[in-house]
């Protein structure tokens, strides 16, 4: 089935000619089914790249998506055009009435600052704490998996003294994980990060499982069953460039960066790099939303009514 977004946006053109079904509003106005609700709170600056990559992941399921972009409304975006935003972005505000099946928050370039020195902080703890009463499952990416751990189990993040940077080997930790399904045991995934969240500091919050690591870049990927929340800190929504991008921009201006690694054939920057990491993004996507797809309710509605209540008498249970 189609993913539908909105009339117009720049990412439907890519992805029909890569051959990703894509579905206008007005078109899918006039079926009959009952569409998945995504919405993505997308934070990074390049927004087109991005809204391209993840529209490429969801629309390659079998189910009917229905995609919103979000954007926050305490901080206006700086590498958009405004009328790019207004076309194709609601504020917060706009759909916090709204339920959704799933609900996607992107990294963003802030990662060395204290989270409570981010601009719009304030705002996102009030989205994650939303997302337990009007989302049924939430996947955080990158900056914003590290900023949805702190603000739920003061999990910290950790600055390391140099960025990992490039294609890293990494290994399935938790294989009864229905999400881990069809996955090798070992596969790469593209890292860009100047922080890192520690295992050791996750394994001390109850309830939190590690699905991915690596012994080189480090944490991977942890389930939140409790809330609900995947936290994913690495990249398999990367295109075969996105990490050559990078390096170049960096080197541009006049930064210190070493070559990505394990990235360039024979880590010669001339040459092309292969995307090794494709299927793995879309198998692990394919079994997210099947997994939304089995347990969330028809009923768009009653998303947050149940998970409230047991809230409610889990504290009840502990006084």
């Amino acid at each position: 089935m189609p993913i539908k977004i909105p009339n117009g946006l720049p990412a439907g053109e890519a992805l029909q000619k890569e051959g990703v079904s894509v579905m206008s509003e007005s078109v899918a106005i006039r079926q009959d089914i009952r569409p998945l609700h995504v919405a993505m709170l997308n934070l990074m600056p390049r927004k087109e790249t991005t809204e391209t990559q993840w529209a490429r992941l969801i629309g390659s399921t079998p189910l009917q998506i229905e995609l919103t972009l979000v954007t926050t409304g305490s901080y206006k975006p700086t590498h958009v055009s405004p009328e790019h935003m207004r076309a194709f972005y609601r504020p917060w505000d706009d759909v916090a009435k709204e339920k959704f099946d799933a609900f996607i928050i992107t990294g963003a370039p802030i990662e060395k600052l204290p989270f409570e020195n981010v601009y719009y902080w304030r705002e996102l703890q009030e989205i994650l704490d939303w997302t337990q009463t009007h989302v049924f499952q939430s996947l955080d990416l990158c900056w914003g998996g590290q900023a949805a751990l702190y603000h739920f189990h003061g999990v910290p993040k950790h600055l390391l003294p140099h960025k990992m940077f490039g294609v890293f080997p990494h290994r399935v930790k938790s294989p009864g994980n229905p999400l881990l399904r069809g996955f090798d045991d070992s596969f790469p995934v593209p890292v860009s990060r100047h922080t890192e969240t520690r295992i050791e500091d996750v394994k001390q919050v109850p309830g939190l499982e590690v699905m991915v690591d690596s012994e080189e870049a480090g944490l991977c990927m942890v389930q939140d069953r409790a809330r609900r929340h995947i936290y994913m800190f690495n990249h398999l929504e990367y295109d075969a460039r996105t990490l050559g991008d990078e390096y170049q921009r960096d080197v541009k201006e006049g930064l210190d960066i070493e070559i990505p690694a394990h990235y360039y054939p024979d880590d010669d920057p001339t040459r092309e790099p292969r995307n090794t990491w494709r299927s793995h993004g879309h198998i692990f996507i394919a079994n997210w939303i099947n997994d939304i797809y089995q347990h969330t309710p028809f009923d768009i509605s009653q998303i947050g009514r149940e998970e409230s209540g047991v809230d409610e008498r889990r504290a009840r249970a502990s006084r």
